[in-house]
């Protein structure tokens, strides 16, 4: 393994980790009891989300900024990343996740201990569908993910700087969140929900309640497919002819 594509690994993992503290945080702060931001609400989480997608981006774009196995996986499928890279930015990723969120752990700890709604506890972990309905949860996590990366292959095919691909995809990843968020979460990423779906299962939180695992194939399966759907429409339709 050369230096270069462990560079890339850990631009992965330190990404990742970034966006789970930022986003997850933004999460904490607003529904965990006694905290300054308690109930700042859904505009705070979705800027949350934006910056944390938005800055890691600026930070690591030099190096690799998939940060989302959705992305990893359509980025292979066609033809813009080796396949011998997939898992290990899925396994960079999936750690990236687990260190971010023991992070947004302990750095709420006291506010966790405090908060007695057991949904509140979990919020800042991962998701699940407000309706209680997977099937309603898998288009929500279809239809956003499709969305942030159909959205993400635009911004990167046309803007070249880390900055202003940071700047627009915090915009896309804050304004999918507003628009779509209040169903699910969303995830929109895998990891982004498994991993800290994992740290909620063995952390000995006080007000613990369920990790949901009968919801949590939903955020895993329905944002590879998503992706996948906007991967196909972009390089069949759009990216054969960009730039000309």
């Amino acid at each position: 393994m050369d230096s270069i594509f462990i560079s890339k690994l850990m631009a992965e993992f330190l990404g990742t980790a970034l966006m789970i503290i930022l986003g997850n945080g933004a999460v904490a702060n607003a529904e965990l009891k006694n905290t300054k931001g308690e109930e700042a609400g859904w505009l705070n989480i979705a800027l949350g989300f934006g910056a944390g997608i938005g800055i890691a981006v600026m930070i690591f774009d030099t190096f690799s900024a998939n940060f989302n196995p959705a992305m990893t996986l359509t980025q292979a499928v066609f033809g813009n990343l080796p396949w011998s890279s997939v898992l290990p930015y899925f396994g960079a990723q999936m750690l990236g996740a687990i260190a971010g969120q023991i992070a947004v752990y302990l750095l709420y700890k006291p506010y966790f201990d405090v908060t007695t709604n057991t949904d509140s506890v979990f919020a800042p972990f991962a998701t699940t569908d407000q309706a209680g309905s997977r099937f309603n949860g898998a288009i929500n996590e279809f239809t956003g993910t499709f969305t942030l990366i159909i959205g993400a292959l635009a911004i990167t095919t046309y803007m070249n700087s880390p900055i202003s691909r940071g700047l627009a995809l915090a915009v896309l990843v804050a304004g999918v969140i507003m628009s779509l968020g209040g169903a699910t979460g969303p995830a929109l990423n895998p990891v982004r929900d498994l991993g800290p779906r994992i740290v909620h299962a063995l952390l000995p939180l006080r007000f613990k309640g369920s990790s949901h695992w009968q919801y949590a194939w939903v955020p895993v399966v329905f944002p590879l497919l998503g992706g996948l759907s906007a991967g196909w429409l972009w390089f069949t339709f759009f990216a054969p002819y960009a730039n000309k």
